[in-house]
């Protein structure tokens, strides 16, 4: 007798929640707003497209995914990019998922200062992280991080990364980063701390529970959190005069990353 197969999961998924930052040094700054995330199967954009219609791929909607709001940003297939990165590290994902974290487009418009690639291999296993980070001066750099034997089962991966592009005016280049991550479920964590040699100096969260992509789910979205993707820019120039205001020096850009 033949088994029924576990049907796939939705091609793409919301995780509203909350972002909190926490500057530790040289003052104590801390803030948090509500976002809503959105995760995406890259193999299954057709799938995606047609789950609500108020929802597009590519194409304008109320809320939208365009893959040239990411990747190398030329129109290519975000999959390919990819793979084409993994391949580079020796790493196969052939016949495995590719999951894309990030902030829709509503109103045509979004920015994302963090979105993140979870890259499995067909058996499951997840292979690789790439933290793709943005900054507000139309630049964009990706930590391709490999996740290595038992992490890739774990619920929770932990990576470190020195930093290597800028970001703020208010924060140093000479910082590392610490990654911890949970793979996509019920709900998703992501928490990054940067530090020096003398310890910890800023940390950043976002918490988010699954809902449905669904048109009641986006109207829900639209209704409670209007103009999200609008409020996090301002919300970064907003929260930058704040650390001046407090004296935080801001620091020369030594280089071009």
């Amino acid at each position: 007798m033949s088994q029924t197969s576990k049907p796939a999961a939705p091609a793409a998924a919301l995780y509203p929640g909350k972002v909190m930052h926490a500057r530790l040094r040289p003052v104590r700054h801390r803030f948090t707003y509500r976002v809503m995330s959105l995760l995406i199967e890259l193999d299954r954009l057709d799938e995606a497209d047609r789950q609500s219609y108020l929802f597009a791929v590519n194409k304008a909607a109320l809320f939208s995914f365009h893959e040239t709001d990411h990747g190398e940003r030329d129109g290519g297939s975000l999959s390919q990019y990819v793979r084409r990165l993994a391949a580079e590290r020796g790493i196969e994902l052939s016949g495995g998922r590719i999951l894309l974290l990030c902030y829709p487009r509503m109103l045509g418009y979004a920015f994302n200062p963090l979105s993140i690639y979870f890259c499995y291999r067909a058996s499951g296993e997840l292979a690789l992280l790439i933290y793709e980070v943005r900054n507000t001066f139309g630049e964009h750099h990706s930590y391709v991080l490999q996740v290595d034997g038992a992490a890739g089962r774990s619920d929770v991966v932990r990576q470190y990364q020195t930093k290597q592009f800028y970001v703020s005016p208010f924060l140093d280049m000479g910082l590392s980063y610490q990654f911890r991550v949970s793979q996509p479920g019920e709900q998703m964590k992501v928490s990054i701390i940067q530090t020096d040699r003398n310890g910890p100096v800023l940390a950043a969260a976002f918490y988010g529970l699954r809902r449905s992509l669904s048109s009641r789910s986006l109207l829900g979205a639209f209704t409670t959190m209007p103009l999200f993707t609008f409020k996090v820019v301002a919300a970064i120039h907003w929260e930058a005069l704040r650390l001046w205001i407090k004296g935080v020096p801001l620091l020369p850009r030594s280089n071009g990353v």
